[in-house]
This record gives structure tokens, sequence and C-alpha cells, in this order.
């Protein structure tokens, strides 16, 4: 590559000035024409918000809210998640399972119920994670989380401008996740499918969703489907 060098010509004070003037100006119309909107539903107006939204939000919790959780016979042959989650959390050292008598009746003959309780290391996962069970007013303040995710990266932003006073964006995005230690465990994958096929997912395999409102204050993080 040649490279041809040239003597700076001279110029006269006046000169300077003018060209000065309109560098100064072509600079100012640059940055009035890139000026930022902060309102606009841009990835990058957005990925503090959705940052803020799983630092709080991000757990992947399994609705199990209240303990102890208890089984009848006819529950715990009957196929259903906790009678098949259970016992698996119970080999990995979650839970513990006691035998309680109960008044008989035409759906417990026995009179017996298996009883489930947290063990100390089972009690690291149920924390505070405000949610309410879809279709019910009963708040719950705790569950047994066993994932957090954080955003890797913002792949998408679909806008509904219905409302011109408070706009949606939904927000598709590559994720990050940090799972409980015994979620690596072939038996808790198989009773907790969904968590696994997240964990999964991470790192670009998969794509979450989030939607957003614009308020007052700026973009606000939706809860429930979008």
């Amino acid at each position: 590559m040649n490279f041809r060098f040239t003597r700076p010509s001279r110029r006269s004070p006046a000169s300077t000035i003018k060209t000065l003037a309109g560098i100064a100006l072509v600079c100012a119309l640059a940055a009035c024409s890139t000026s930022h909107d902060a309102n606009a539903p841009t990835a990058e107006n957005l990925a503090a918000p959705l940052d803020d939204y799983l630092a709080q939000r991000g757990d992947i919790c399994l609705a199990m809210f209240d303990w102890p959780i208890d089984l009848t016979e006819a529950e715990a042959g009957s196929g259903t998640r906790h009678a098949i989650q259970f016992p698996v959390m119970e080999q990995l050292g979650l839970v513990h399972s006691t035998i309680v008598a109960v008044p008989k009746s035409s759906e417990n003959p026995d009179g017996a119920i298996k009883r489930f309780e947290l063990t100390d290391a089972g009690r690291k996962f149920y924390k505070p994670h405000a949610s309410a069970v879809r279709g019910a007013e009963q708040q719950h303040a705790n569950d047994f989380c066993v994932a957090h995710l954080k955003r890797e990266q913002i792949v998408d932003v679909k806008v509904d401008a219905s409302s011109a006073q408070h706009p949606m964006a939904v927000v598709s995005y590559t994720y990050r996740i940090d799972t409980a230690p015994w979620m690596q465990e072939a038996d808790a994958q198989r009773v907790f499918p969904m968590i696994a096929r997240i964990a999964n997912g991470a790192g670009g395999k998969l794509q979450l969703r989030q939607g957003f409102t614009r308020g007052d204050k700026g973009w606000v993080a939706q809860t429930g489907p979008v």
C-alpha cells in the first residue's frame, strides 16, 4: 500500500475560523440526528429493565409453596407429579417422609398419609418468591426454586403500539442459567423434564420471551404468559 504525504497549506486566520465553525456545525447536526430516545422500544433500552426483572423474578420454581406436603395412599398410587417427584427428592436428600395416622375415609381407607418435609439441604432452595395461583386470589410468599435465569442477548423486539400512551413490547432473548447442583442427576432431570429442557436450552439453543409496557417511568416488565 502506497502512502502519499502532502505539505499542509498556509491559511489565513479568518479561513481557519470559518473552517472550525463549519466543523462545529456538522458535529452539532450529527449529534442531533443520533440523539438517543430512552423510550424507544429498542434492545438497548429494554436490556436494563429485562436484567432488573430477571434479578428479582428470574428464579424458576416448582409451585411447592407450603410445607409439609401430604400424600394420601390414593394420590401416591395415581401418578400425580408429587407422587413421582417426591421419592426422587427424598433420594437426593431434599425431603424426608414419615407416615402419619389420620381418620379413615372412603378416599383414605388405611387412615394414613405420607408427609414430606424439607431437610436442611432442601430448605436452601425454599426462598421468597411471591406468586399467585393462576385463576385464584391466593398469594404465596415462598416457593421451592431450582434455577435462576440471566439474560445473554436480546434477539428480537416486537412492538404493539395500539395504545399510544402505553405501548407494549415483547422481548425474545437467549439466556444463561444457574441450576441447583442436584439437577445434574439423571433422576432429577427425568422427574423435572421442563427444568431440564430450559437448562439444556441455555447459551442460545432456546429463546425466552418477556412482555413489557411503557409506563410513566419507562419500560415495566409484565407478569404472566406472552
